[in-house]
């Protein structure tokens, strides 16, 4: 079965069916989507409980949490951009490996932007190179993501 990409279908769209919500959400904005790439926005606010506990007086976003808002825009995204109308409610997408290398720090308040281009996308498996910059341009981590489509 051939699945394509919908032209039409918007930033807004897709967004809207993201299996996740605050305080777990970590998109805040898709700034560019076609079936090979995507570019997305998020801003870690202060509030967040993790940093309550993430070194108590050097509170630092943790690893998992940068991977987890690479996968929410560079993989999830994507995946639902690439099969479009066949994403419903009973549809996931489960992060199958990942393979991150984390180069600098990402601090309470920074807003961090999601660039991950398709490695291949087949029998529902979605692979991509993911880079996450901070505002400043630098990378901050970097590496493969893949999940599949269930």
């Amino acid at each position: 079965m051939l699945i394509r990409a919908r032209e039409n279908m918007t930033k807004q769209e897709i967004m809207s069916k993201l299996p996740y919500s605050k305080p777990f959400l970590f998109v805040d904005e898709l700034l560019y989507i076609d079936e090979n790439r995507v570019e997305g926005i998020y801003t870690f606010d202060e509030n967040l409980d993790f940093y309550k506990g993430h070194f108590k007086d050097y509170p630092i976003t943790p690893g998992v949490i940068l991977t987890e808002a690479m996968a929410q825009i560079g993989l999830v995204c994507l995946g639902i951009y690439l099969v479009n109308d066949t994403f419903n409610k009973n549809t996931s997408i489960a992060l199958t490996s990942t393979e991150i290398e984390f180069l600098k720090p990402v601090f309470p308040n920074e807003k961090i932007i999601v660039i991950s281009d398709k490695i291949y996308f087949k029998f529902g498996k979605l692979k991509c190179k993911v880079i996450m910059k901070n505002e400043k341009d630098e990378i901050v981590c970097q590496g493969t993501i893949a999940g599949m489509i269930v």
